[in-house]
């Protein structure tokens, strides 16, 4: 049985701000469960309903320091099965007690810079080790940079492939080098041109795209158009180097939530049977 973890900044239905909650919570429980073994791992943050977290299970804790401005910080791991996937959290009150996932910029880039360490951390401790990770957008990016370097060195981790998706090209995780290097603890030879370095700052998302196995992003479309200069985002020279290790695939959809004939959020529910009398409705009710 293959496994993989979804490592993500957020999930429907536990934290939702765009597109990318949408997908981590909707493509994990299409795999064939006798073939798959898919678990997601997300920040515990205060923000996330009530009625979810007090039945969080705890599973371990300790204790992890990543640069110099990253010691000695509490990790604890909480679990939660829903759809018969398995959630992790990790959980942090300093990085994790908010009122919404993002806020500062620079407050966000150290609170990832620790969730992308802790959730390697993780691994040997739940003795779950993934065949692959699946690293969404820059709040993820420094998984993969941290699995090729500071973690290889231990065998636990040998074997285990990344692939980076990028959801939005525009959001990035830039700041300052020396800063980076504190909250990281890299090596100065990662913050180079063909690294990490980006207009002589530090960059999370690249950091990902440069280490991991393999980028995905929303479409074939999306895919070309982000290795030209309109699109790239100061990153079209990587991701054309990239080329071939790259590809487009279209999000779908969860049929259970996104379904006409139940969703309550429509004015008119309709099915194969009706929906020629009924799906109007619910554009003539819009620009009524």
């Amino acid at each position: 049985m293959k496994k993989i973890l979804f490592a993500a900044s957020e999930c429907v239905p536990f934290i939702k701000t765009g597109g990318l909650a949408d997908v981590c919570g909707a493509l994990p429980k299409e795999f064939s469960k006798d073939e798959w073994d898919v678990r997601v791992v997300l920040p515990n943050y205060s923000c996330i309903p009530e009625h979810f977290r007090s039945k969080f299970e705890y599973v371990t804790h300790f204790y992890m320091s990543a640069g110099s401005y990253i010691q000695n910080k509490y990790v604890g791991v909480l679990k939660y099965e829903l759809d018969g996937i398995t959630y992790y959290f990790i959980d942090n009150e300093e990085y994790f007690n908010c009122f919404q996932p993002y806020g500062n910029i620079r407050y966000d880039i150290e609170k990832f810079c620790f969730f992308d360490k802790a959730v390697l951390s993780m691994l040997p401790q739940i003795n779950f080790r993934p065949d692959l990770i699946h690293c969404h957008d820059w709040e993820t990016g420094f998984i993969p940079v941290y699995l090729k370097n500071e973690f290889s060195a231990d065998g636990f981790f040998w074997g285990i492939k990344t692939i980076m998706t990028i959801h939005n090209l525009k959001f990035q995780g830039v700041w300052d080098i020396q800063t980076m290097r504190g909250l990281t603890g890299f090596a100065n030879g990662l913050f180079a041109p063909d690294k990490l370095e980006y207009k002589k700052d530090a960059n999370m998302l690249k950091g990902g795209l440069v280490y991991a196995d393999y980028i995905t992003t929303v479409s074939d479309s999306y895919a070309n158009e982000i290795q030209t200069g309109e699109y790239g985002e100061g990153l079209e020279g990587l991701l054309s180097a990239r080329h071939f290790d790259m590809q487009g695939i279209v999000n779908g959809i969860d049929y259970d939530v996104y379904n006409p004939a139940t969703d309550g959020k429509i004015y008119s529910n309709y099915d194969q049977s009706n929906w020629r009398q009924k799906k109007s409705h619910n554009k003539q009710r819009a620009f009524s």
